[in-house]
């Protein structure tokens, strides 16, 4: 029967019996369905940039990340690529903060969380965290420049000491051209309030602050720093050896952290090009 009538009718009757409105089917009919080249160069930059950030970058970096290489790509249509690609990104879990007012009478909260700062090498911040390497911990300090949150200085340990806090500002200093004028928040830790560390303030001429006692927003960026590190970084089951970890996380903290990964308090650039854009237009060369 359906062979004697006219295609219309055959589509007319197609759809009553299946209850689909003839619109749908011509709007199926007229699509497009060949692969274009635009849409696969997308994809494979999404999972170039998703691997390379070991599953940690989310549809706002690659958007980010799309657009340093000319593709511009809304939100909602990589979320859409990576649900459909089966890309899903890793999130850190929230964290609870205590609250605190006790400082040290002799080293106060100057820096009092005022956070934003409007040129590089006025105000660092530093703090330790560890790390399992082999069979046992060892222990990262890292020094962070405020402005762009840009990592200045590290250094690592199987000793958490004092030694290991100088050290990571040792190089912060040297790489920084030995600026002066510095305030240096850190939160209460033995390793910044020992002598040795303080004399080290000391010779450099830069002002020492320090958190309040318990309290992790007092020093939120370095918290997020080694948040973002170990979520986004660190193998789970940790490395295998001292020298695997002090070469990934190096180039972690100054290469990906520094020069790929966008910050979201850098309006999506990452720290270095942020310092590299304030220079060129100070006519810095």
């Amino acid at each position: 029967m359906i062979d004697q009538l006219s295609e219309f009718e055959s589509i007319e009757l197609v759809c009553d019996i299946f209850d689909v409105p003839r619109s749908s089917y011509y709007d199926y009919k007229n699509r497009d369905n060949s692969i274009k080249p635009e849409d696969v160069k997308l994809r494979a930059k999404i999972n170039e940039f998703f691997s390379i950030s070991r599953s940690s970058a989310g549809s706002r970096t690659l958007v980010a990340k799309l657009s340093e290489v000319g593709l511009n790509a809304g939100i909602f249509k990589v979320r859409s690529i990576m649900k459909d690609m089966q890309l899903i990104c890793k999130q850190p879990g929230p964290h609870a903060y205590k609250n605190a007012t006790v400082e040290r009478p002799d080293i106060p909260n100057h820096l009092n969380r005022e956070f934003a700062v409007c040129q590089p090498n006025q105000v660092w911040c530093g703090d330790i965290t560890y790390i399992w390497s082999g069979n046992k911990w060892i222990y990262l300090a890292v020094v962070l420049d405020l402005f762009a949150r840009r990592v200045v200085g590290w250094a690592l340990s199987d000793k958490p000491d004092a030694a290991l806090a100088v050290k990571a500002l040792d190089r912060a200093y040297e790489q920084r051209g030995e600026p002066k004028g510095l305030l240096f928040h850190s939160d209460q830790g033995s390793q910044y309030g020992a002598t040795k560390f303080r004399q080290r303030l000391w010779r450099y001429q830069i002002k020492q602050s320090m958190s309040r006692r318990g309290n992790c927003w007092d020093n939120a960026p370095m918290e997020r720093l080694f948040r973002s590190l170990k979520t986004e970084w660190v193998p789970s089951i940790g490395y295998r050896s001292f020298v695997e970890a002090e070469k990934d996380i190096s180039f972690y903290l100054m290469d990906y952290y520094n020069w790929q990964r966008p910050h979201s308090y850098n309006e999506m650039i990452s720290p270095a090009i942020k310092e590299e854009k304030l220079n060129l237009l100070s006519g810095i060369s």
